[in-house]
């Protein structure tokens, strides 16, 4: 048990504001985090990115996307690929060997609505890339993000 330092009521705590898709557009964002994982089938592996929203709306909001870089499916890879060099060359890099390479970078991220289905609600995803006009490519050293300690 932890004491928490004081007491809260909940008639005195903001709402949440749930965890509804933004609209669909194009965002300003920082890549806060990213993961390789295997996939459900454990004959591929994508890296899991997740961006913060940095710009025009919706300022620290979230929005997760996989990228695919090994999959059984020949055009699935490719297509994961192409997206991973859109992103690389969207925050400045031109090769990667780590996933925390990526941490830190900032871009242009095209957000679209992903309909409900199979049970889940509707979602964000990300469906393009392009580099923040006057922007500063990424070459610093990677930072962990703030939730990673």
């Amino acid at each position: 048990m932890a004491n928490l330092g004081q007491t809260f009521n909940k008639e005195n705590l903001p709402e949440s504001s749930g965890f509804d898709p933004i609209p669909a557009g194009w965002y300003q964002a920082s890549v806060s985090g990213a993961e390789l994982k295997d996939t459900k089938d454990g004959e591929g592996q994508y890296i899991a990115v997740q961006y913060a929203i940095l710009a025009p709306t919706h300022q620290g909001r979230v929005i997760f996307a996989n990228i695919i870089i090994r999959n059984k499916s020949a055009k699935a890879q490719e297509i994961g690929l192409s997206n991973l060099n859109t992103l690389m060359r969207s925050i400045g890099l031109t090769s990667i060997s780590d996933s925390d390479q990526l941490v830190g970078g900032s871009c242009q991220i095209k957000v679209k609505i992903q309909a409900a289905k199979d049970g889940y609600e509707a979602s964000n995803d990300v469906s393009g890339w392009k580099a923040i006009e006057g922007g500063v490519p990424k070459t610093d050293a990677p930072k962990k993000p703030a939730w990673a300690k």
